[in-house]
């Protein structure tokens, strides 16, 4: 089926700048971030790669100031707080790096504000040292909302304590919109650059990853993009039965499409990666979730699943019932670590167990011959054995996938984000659609700036009425 789909030259595509992004006329290239022996790649007649390799060394030589100590704030102090302002692929996938890489990380704490919440960013500012805190503001077209209005809110309260040349010491910018960072105070020194050729929930391998590398130090983030290159090389020249990322898109593609399962789960065996099903849940069902094929006829089958998930063994005592025992099929990825990273107690064993032991449990079930006589074992009367014994079997015969890695490195966890990537493109090839693009997220931005708009009206008979009602309610409440 991959075959017959065209994957290969799909894969080629992909990997050389063609613009497999069709609806945006976009090349998809975030691989190109992380070569293992630099190529020149050409989009629209340009050689991307001396680029690349140029605000790599930017963002190196920043970090490396800053860890240092040799970037100082406006009064001479080190900086000691980071906070990523961003939302989206600016957030999730830096978020979960940086957290997922804490035992990597040196003395800057990190921060990251998304959410368009004031009662959140409030509670940062009390945190927040204005002497010693840099501000990353992480938006393409720094335009977004969310971001936009929390930069806004940063640097007024920044300004209560600072002058404005201050700001040159204090913030910094993402973005190409280079009219937008320097109204705002930005130096153009301060501000690295982004790419249309990457989409903002692969980004964090770009400039987008500043957070990533001041957070660990630019070795643990050239580990990353190396783990990742790896993964690249692999899914670009591995034959197809023998493709990890083919492998693991053509299962899902199995129980998606013919078994019509909707849901799967990651389940992460480290607490490293609690966030992991989140920043999956944006990758997987932001790209794969559409509803027209690439000539934009409506398909009639599934195609992105709702993703789903939770550490192991947290996720043991939350909803695995529902995946022994209850009536939906949910396949389900484990990701385990043969090795922890912090030695000297009896917690990886324990841990491991209870890992082999749920895919088992999955896997096999138990008949109602084990049960029978497991109750017999335990002195239960024939009528107690037959009352209890339909609450006791387990089916079994549920799916799942095992990654078992051997330890939690930068290199092994860009291997993995690099996995689920490539996954998310072949899943994309076979059900002809459009990964790369977005639009599904603009219908909601813009009927909130319309509504903003309204708060302050009288007249709401523009709305549908639930939506007039709503409002009103909250005029009603908020005054």
């Amino acid at each position: 089926m991959a075959s017959e789909a065209g994957l290969n030259d799909a894969i080629e595509d992909y990997f050389t700048g063609g613009k497999i992004n069709e609806t945006e006329d976009r090349a998809v290239l975030h691989t190109a971030l992380r070569q293992l022996n630099p190529k020149s790649i050409m989009v629209d007649g340009e050689d991307i790669t001396p680029k690349i390799q140029a605000v790599k060394k930017q963002m190196y030589d920043f970090s490396d100031k800053v860890i240092s100590g040799n970037w100082k704030g406006h009064t001479g102090k080190k900086i000691s707080h980071v906070v990523n302002i961003g939302i989206g692929g600016s957030d999730l996938g830096p978020a979960m790096v940086t957290e997922a890489l804490e035992f990597y990380r040196n003395h800057l704490q990190m921060v990251f504000i998304s959410n368009v919440e004031g009662d959140h960013v409030e509670e940062v500012i009390q945190k927040l040292d204005p002497e010693t805190t840099l501000f990353l503001i992480v938006s393409k077209t720094f335009t977004t909302q969310e971001t936009v209005t929390n930069a806004n809110t940063l640097r007024k309260w920044f300004l209560n304590h600072a002058p404005v040349s201050a700001i040159s010491n204090h913030f910094v910018a993402i973005s190409t919109n280079l009219e937008k960072v320097t109204d705002f105070g930005i130096a153009e020194g301060n501000i690295f650059p982004m790419n249309d050729w990457v989409g903002g929930r692969f980004s964090l391998w770009s400039t987008v990853g500043l957070s990533i590398c001041l957070a660990v130090g630019p070795k643990h983030f050239d580990d990353l993009l190396k783990g990742a290159g790896k993964m690249d090389q692999h899914f670009r020249t591995a034959v197809f039965n023998e493709n990890i990322p083919v492998i693991l898109a053509l299962i899902t593609v199995w129980y998606n499409n013919f078994w019509e399962v909707e849901t799967e789960a990651i389940i992460p065996y480290s607490q490293y990666l609690r966030n992991l099903p989140s920043y999956l849940q944006q990758a997987i069902m932001e790209s794969n979730g559409k509803r027209v094929d690439r000539s934009g006829k409506s398909v009639d089958y599934h195609t992105g699943n709702i993703i789903w998930g939770a550490s192991g063994t947290n996720a043991q005592h939350a909803f695995f019932q529902l995946m022994h025992q209850g009536t939906k099929m949910i396949p389900a990825d484990f990701i385990g670590f043969a090795q922890p990273l912090n030695e000297g107690n009896d917690h990886q064993d324990k841990l491991m167990s209870n890992f082999f032991a749920q895919t088992q449990a999955l896997m096999l079930g138990k008949n109602e011959e084990t049960v029978r006589k497991e109750l017999s074992n335990q002195g239960k009367s024939p009528a107690q054995i037959e009352a209890l014994l339909p609450f006791k079997i387990f089916e079994g015969n549920r799916p799942s996938n095992t990654l078992f890695i051997e330890q939690l490195t930068p290199s092994n966890l860009g291997s993995l984000i690099a996995l689920y990537e490539h996954r998310i493109f072949v899943q994309g090839v076979i059900w002809n659609i459009f990964s790369y693009d977005q639009w599904g997220v603009e219908l909601g931005k813009q009927l909130a700036n319309n509504i903003l708009k309204d708060f302050d009206k009288e007249k709401l008979d523009h709305h549908d009425s639930s939506t007039q009602g709503l409002i009103q309610h909250y005029k009603k409440l908020r005054s």
